[in-house]
């Protein structure tokens, strides 16, 4: 018996699959026309092409707007995948001259004098054909700006008590890990040892200092405290470490710090190593899937970890 001939459907075109997730990301067509340079027709005529492609309803209309499918959503899965992959192969295959372009990075506070510049001053030496556009962003912030595409690299960090979900079409490579630290006035009468997660109850009726521009590090607070039975009252919310550990110093409140938040120089701030139960702070590198590759970011990304790897 002679077996059924297989499908011989063409494959998708890239630059379509390509419109199908921008769709997922952006959420409209007009929106996608916007970000892409076609017309809002030209995108709903690419789409219904695709779906013709790939023999399944991709879109339903909800009202004047559309929504991805079960299948839809499938095939953004496998997409980001695969253009991911073809982005791979085209910058392995430019590579072999020396890196040359504009790297746009976004850090957050604490990592931009241990981390980037040590790096801008690196890569000024190794690799002078390439420019690094530098700026200060808060995770959340950062991650909405490589998503868009306005930013190539971003710096982020998230405590392993309060995980951060990054988006399909992102990839993040883990750099760094720090412990974290409960800071109080160096008169504390226990400032000289760790403190359990169980002891965090002397501190219930204590003022708590957290940052006023993220949420990680409220939610951080309010987590450890949780465990300790208790919820903390907020009294000081403020962007600079300087001012934080000041607040403490002055008697003024107790701080959750990671290790690169802390002034060891002060002489009226006590940092006592905080239960392992607590977590630690994780920093990561961030770019869009298929990016790593791109020789102006493998050669970022290389001396980042290797400026890390020789203060270890």
């Amino acid at each position: 018996m002679t077996p059924p001939a297989p499908d011989m459907r063409p494959l998708p075109d890239l630059g379509r699959l390509r419109l199908l997730v921008e769709l997922d990301r952006l959420g409209t067509m007009a929106a996608v026309a916007a970000s892409t340079g076609y017309g809002t027709s030209a995108v709903s005529k690419h789409l219904g092409v695709l779906e013709a492609e790939v023999g399944v309803r991709l879109l339903r209309p909800v009202g004047r707007r559309v929504r991805l499918t079960p299948a839809g959503e499938r095939l953004v899965e496998h997409a980001v995948g695969i253009l991911a992959a073809v982005q791979e192969a085209q910058a392995e295959l430019s590579g072999g001259a020396e890196p040359a372009g504009r790297v746009r990075l976004a850090s957050f506070f604490t990592a931009v004098e241990p981390v980037v510049l040590p790096l801008l001053v690196r890569l000024r030496e190794a690799y002078p054909r390439i420019e690094v556009e530098t700026y200060e962003h808060e995770p959340e912030h950062t991650i909405d700006l490589v998503r868009s595409g306005s930013i190539d690299l971003g710096l982020i960090y998230h405590y392993s008590l309060v995980p951060r979900a990054v988006p399909r079409e992102l990839s993040a490579r883990q750099f760094e890990e720090q412990p974290l630290f409960l800071a109080v006035p160096a008169e504390h009468p226990d400032a000289g040892r760790p403190v359990a997660l169980t002891e965090l109850r002397d501190f219930a009726a204590t003022g708590w200092i957290a940052n006023s521009r993220g949420t990680d590090d409220d939610e951080l607070v309010q987590r450890v405290c949780a465990i300790a039975g208790f919820t903390p009252r907020i009294a000081h919310r403020v962007d600079s470490l300087h001012l934080v550990n000041s607040l403490v110093g002055a008697g003024l409140g107790v701080a959750v710090l990671a290790e690169s938040g802390i002034e060891a120089d002060r002489r009226d701030v006590a940092f006592r190593p905080l239960d392992p139960l607590a977590g630690t702070r994780r920093s990561s590198l961030l770019v869009r899937a298929g990016q790593w590759s791109w020789p102006p970011i493998a050669a970022v990304t290389a001396l980042i970890t290797g400026e890390l790897r020789e203060e270890a």
